[in-house]
């Protein structure tokens, strides 16, 4: 199986899109990837819901790309997108995907049905985490509908989005074992992908 081969394979399992309904917040996921913030804003101008949370401090990937914390940046992004500010929430403390949901569920206690927007690749631990860290919440998960040849960015390549894709299986199964998010069924086929990126020295975002 070729490097290319393989990747694909890790971003099919990763990407999930789940069919949205209207729900009770919009929570947008920050990262390094701007385009998850105009993602948030075609579902808020869709009618899904009213009301946006952005989340995410600053780290290894953004402290120097943004100004000031992923969640900020986000909302200066939905705002060029015709968002209102007042329908934007910022928390600016998270620093992980865990903590992204838990400091959601904190701001929106009553919410019942939640849309969670991410990187594509991010879908899929996205998913499990909300299962275990928002229980009662139904979360469906969309993103971008970026391909995967044209997910690498300038300042996130196509290396690091390999050995993020490749870090994340990895964490699946220690994650769930660690009681931060439910147990994710990885197939053969995706087991396989991965051993051969890690293999190939893919190995940048592993624990």
């Amino acid at each position: 199986m070729s490097v290319r081969d393989a990747a694909r394979v890790l971003w099919e399992f990763h990407c999930v899109f789940d069919d949205l309904q209207p729900c009770d917040i919009i929570i947008g996921l920050g990262s390094y990837d701007l385009r998850v913030a105009t993602r948030c804003a075609q579902v808020f101008h869709d009618g899904l819901s009213d009301r946006i949370i952005f989340t995410g401090a600053s780290g290894n990937w953004t402290q120097d790309l943004f100004a000031a914390s992923e969640a900020e940046a986000f909302r200066d992004q939905a705002i060029k997108d015709g968002v209102p500010s007042t329908a934007i929430t910022v928390e600016p403390c998270a620093t992980n995907i865990g903590e992204n949901i838990r400091f959601s569920a904190a701001l929106a206690p009553s919410a019942k049905r939640v849309i969670i927007v991410t990187k594509p690749q991010t879908q899929q631990r996205c998913r499990a985490t909300a299962l275990k860290q928002w229980p009662g919440t139904q979360a469906l998960v969309t993103a971008p509908t970026t391909g995967f040849d044209d997910q690498p960015l300038p300042h996130h390549g196509e290396r690091a989005l390999i050995c993020e894709m490749v870090g994340d299986v990895e964490r699946m199964g220690a994650y769930a074992e660690l009681g931060f998010q439910a147990e994710v069924v990885v197939p053969a086929a995706v087991r396989a992908a991965f051993r051969t990126l890690v293999d190939a020295g893919y190995t940048d975002h592993l624990r």
